[in-house]
């Protein structure tokens, strides 16, 4: 066999084969000997028909298997005489295949970039150093409070955080619009549910009052029929109530499912879900920097192919989640070029260093993963099990712990400074609702 291999430009690779012409006559010969002593054919006895009639009626298709399997048998050679990586599968061109003549082909196709991963002794780490405090847990129990909060009827205006229902009906140039009525319609005056104009004209109302409301949409709001328009809306306040939170007693922890010990055991039970919360977020916080320092670290060539196959990953999969319903709605390819070349450069030096450590999975890891994925779901033993039969999610988790015992062995050897911080700073407390109309 032989082979010429020319670097073409990067990555790329051309690959001239030829397969000796006896080779492939003589792979042909045997299988149609093989099939001559079981052919079925008309006019003959089974396995008595004569060669050349077996090798005019199954020679062309027993060509093409031959071809086709010489072709990826003499690739695999090729490029294991040559020590190459193929990064993808080759792209065949100029195939000859003449009955009696050698197999020639050329071969186009990118190899896995030789590097050589940076000294993880260098990488700089501030660890977050936090605890949950007595302070950090009043303010979750607070926060739990106004979730779940108590409404009473007051003869005043409307002021923030008071709950309002009113009727309105909405007119721009005269005319109603869908979407611009509503009766009954209670919100939270400063959650931001309702447009801020909207808001704005019903503070200070009391119960029994009207009002018209004036309220300008944005260019960019979501219904195209009223976008960029003005409407004036008549709005009558049927009830204003005020917020009151709920009391830190029995009932109050019973609607958390804590029935026993009240709120000393709903208190313990809330610190420790936020020292998991705080522990997944320290985790976190150091990963996104072991990370972003073997990314910053290993700047290495990216085969070209690899690239384009995770952008369109990430097309499609952001595209299922916006819910797209077909290529046009796509999201755009240049805003998503960064984290496709980024998850292919990780993905290349983490293959790397796994190789170079020796590190192998932990089962007690993957359990755990496992256990942590089924845990929240009513049927945790249906979920296990098509968990456990599902090779590819088995693959995600044993690729997830995987990844925390690399992030584990880089911490162990970089150089780890404690930084101050908290819960609220790291966990990112609080947060606000989305807005209607």
């Amino acid at each position: 066999m032989q082979v010429s291999l020319t670097p073409v430009d990067g990555l790329e690779r051309r690959l001239e084969v030829a397969v000796p012409a006896a080779r492939v006559a003589g792979e042909i010969d045997q299988r149609l000997k093989n099939i001559a002593r079981t052919a079925r054919l008309k006019g003959f006895r089974p396995g008595k028909a004569p060669f050349a009639v077996v090798a005019r009626q199954y020679g062309p298709e027993v060509q093409n298997e031959v071809v086709g399997e010489l072709l990826r048998e003499s690739f695999a050679m090729a490029v294991n005489q040559e020590k190459l990586r193929p990064a993808t599968d080759p792209r065949i061109e100029s195939v000859s295949a003449e009955p009696g003549s050698d197999l020639k082909y050329v071969a186009l196709f990118e190899v896995m970039p030789e590097f050589q991963v940076k000294p993880v002794e260098a990488i700089a780490i501030e660890r977050p150093d936090a605890s949950i405090t007595d302070a950090d847990v009043d303010a979750m129990l607070d926060t739990m409070r106004r979730q779940r909060p108590e409404f009473a009827a007051v003869e005043r205006g409307a002021t923030d955080t008071d709950r309002v229902e009113v009727d309105f009906e909405g007119r721009i140039d005269g005319a109603t619009f869908q979407g611009g009525t509503g009766t009954g319609i209670s919100f939270v005056i400063g959650a931001g549910r309702m447009l801020k104009e909207f808001e704005d004209g019903v503070r200070g109302a009391a119960a029994g009052e009207q009002r018209t409301v004036t309220v300008s949409f944005a260019a960019d709001y979501g219904s195209p029929d009223v976008a960029g328009k003005t409407a004036e809306f008549a709005v009558t306040v049927n009830k204003v109530e005020e917020q009151r939170l709920p009391e830190l007693d029995d009932a109050f922890c019973a609607s958390f499912g804590v029935n026993e010990g009240g709120i000393e055991a709903l208190r313990a039970e809330v610190r420790k879900s936020m020292e998991r919360e705080l522990g997944e977020a320290i985790r976190n916080k150091i990963r996104v920097q072991v990370m972003d320092a073997l990314h910053r670290d290993n700047p290495i060539d990216l085969p070209k192919t690899m690239v384009e196959e995770q952008l369109k990953a990430l097309q499609m999969d952001l595209a299922r989640r916006m819910g797209a319903k077909d290529v046009s709605q796509l999201p755009a390819r240049d805003s998503l070029e960064e984290p496709a070349r980024r998850r292919v450069a990780l993905g290349l030096v983490v293959g790397e260093l796994l190789r170079n450590s020796g590190i192998k999975v932990d089962r007690e890891r993957v359990n755990a993963r496992l256990a942590d994925a089924v845990s929240a779901h009513p049927n945790s033993d249906e979920l296990r099990r098509q968990y456990l039969q599902s090779p590819d999610a088995m693959r995600q988790l044993e690729s997830a712990a995987l990844e925390d015992q690399l992030i584990d062995w880089v911490v162990e050897r970089a150089q780890v400074t404690a930084k101050p911080s908290s819960f609220s700073e790291l966990t990112g407390f609080g947060g606000n609702a989305g807005q209607s109309v």
